[in-house]
């Protein structure tokens, strides 16, 4: 890496060759598939809740929990239940939808 303040840095680190090395191990895939899954989760909470311009306060007393919640959910710190997430798509307007896949 290059320092070019110490802010910044420059790398020529190919992330995504390094990931699908990992993804050979049996162990780390799995841990990736499980958080991978959590993180869509929480991304999509976040996309949908900023496109009906709402904040996390209004989302957390629409589903009956705390700000701090909604922010744990929304950083992928949060498992989630069905319940939980019916309640975020009913606050959110949409409909949820699992899917099992091979």
């Amino acid at each position: 890496m290059k320092n070019i303040n110490k802010n910044k840095y420059i790398s020529d680190f190919d992330f995504d060759k390094y990931l699908k090395e990992q993804l050979k191990d049996l162990v780390f895939k799995k841990h990736y598939d499980y958080y991978g899954k959590q993180l869509e989760i929480a991304y999509q909470i976040l996309q949908l809740r900023k496109k009906k311009h709402m904040s996390q306060a209004k989302l957390a007393k629409k589903i009956g929990t705390k700000q701090s919640n909604v922010a744990r959910m929304e950083a992928g710190n949060q498992n989630f239940s069905i319940d939980t997430l019916q309640k975020l798509a009913g606050a959110l307007g949409t409909d949820l939808k699992i899917v099992f896949s091979n």
